[in-house]
């Protein structure tokens, strides 16, 4: 996936500025694909250019004019030929366990402040993806059981929130299993400490 795309959602999703798209890139699509502020103005630059994105002067009260992007046919066009490729699952990268696998050739107990850290970003990261969910679905929280197709039985969502919130409960199912993951890290390195 290319930054294109990523931006490409979120203008479907809101039109928006470059400073609001940046933002939602800091609060939600950054967990799935990270940007910094210049690049996502580099890109947009690039995204009317080639005609993906429409960018318009809209007034404002008190302050300057701010300019705001939608999604052109083009950019449309982009993103429904991406859709339809075909990707490769993800290989994941993880230096945390091959640092567990190395504790094995020195101190286990060296790793523990290093996992115990892990943990409480994951735990932030959950609180995070929680709070964000009983905001943004507050009829369909993950605690609700989905009914087939993964609507709740509360409610139907549009399906864009729809998709919104099942990429939602994918993230907290994710930060769930790390966390019983580290859970059993922690344990494992507590019990070799202590047989050292």
């Amino acid at each position: 996936m290319a930054i294109e795309h990523a931006i490409l959602v979120s203008l479907l999703e809101k039109p928006g500025s470059g400073y609001e798209l940046a933002r939602r890139f800091e609060r939600s699509i950054g967990y799935f694909w990270t940007a910094s502020h210049q690049q996502i103005y580099r890109v947009l630059r690039r995204m009317e250019t080639d005609g993906w994105i429409v960018v318009r002067d809209v007034p404002q009260q008190g302050r300057p004019d701010k300019k705001e992007c939608t999604v052109a046919d083009l950019g449309q066009a982009a993103l429904s030929s991406w859709l339809h490729e075909p990707i490769e699952p993800e290989s994941i990268r993880h230096d945390l366990a091959v640092k567990i696998r190395g504790a094995a050739f020195d101190d286990p107990a060296a790793l523990i402040t290093e996992v115990e850290r892990h943990h409480r970003a994951h735990t932030d990261r959950l609180a995070h993806y929680l709070t964000g969910e009983a905001r943004d679905f507050p009829a369909h929280a993950a605690s609700d059981a989905p009914a087939p197709g993964g609507a709740t039985a509360t409610g139907a969502l549009d399906p864009g929130r729809e998709l919104q919130h099942v990429v939602l409960r994918g993230g907290i199912a994710y930060e769930r299993m790390t966390l019983a993951w580290l859970d059993d890290v922690l344990a494992t390195l507590h019990r070799l400490a202590a047989e050292r």
